[in-house]
């Protein structure tokens, strides 16, 4: 089940989070996220229990995705899919545009973000602790 994000979800996320970065909770203050007009925290639950999330803010016509993780144990399913499709068309027709950065080893992630028509718009070196990472960005087909 895909679902907006809860206070009651936060200790799960930051948990996750933490593949991704192991400063996510002091970093993304996720509580704040919840409560701001623009940002957007989704997650996903399976067995009773958060097994991804993504996160972005949302301003206007623009999305920048920021975060988007999915526990080891229920990779290749389709969860990240599912989340990245969900939030695309939760903020419906006046998206016009949607960013993200990504490292550039991250072939699953690139993989996904190929699928749902994302380009590389630029290159910025030493991004993610000395590692390379892509700008991608995708227009909307309106």
């Amino acid at each position: 089940m895909i679902r907006n994000a809860s206070v009651y979800d936060i200790t799960r996320i930051n948990e996750l989070g933490k593949l991704l970065n192991k400063n996510f909770e002091r970093l993304f203050k996720i509580n704040e996220m919840l409560q701001d007009e623009i940002s957007k925290v989704i997650v996903y639950e399976k067995d009773d229990k958060i097994v991804g999330f993504i996160t972005a803010t949302s301003l206007y016509e623009t999305c920048d995705i920021l975060s988007i993780v999915v526990d080891p144990d229920y990779r290749k399913q389709g969860i990240g899919t599912n989340l990245l499709g969900y939030l695309i068309s939760d903020l419906g027709e006046v998206l016009k545009l949607v960013t993200l950065e990504v490292a550039t080893k991250n072939k699953e992630a690139l993989a996904l973000y190929d699928k749902f028509g994302f380009e590389v718009v630029h290159k910025r070196e030493h991004y993610y602790d000395g590692d390379d990472a892509y700008l991608m960005a995708r227009k909307s087909e309106q």
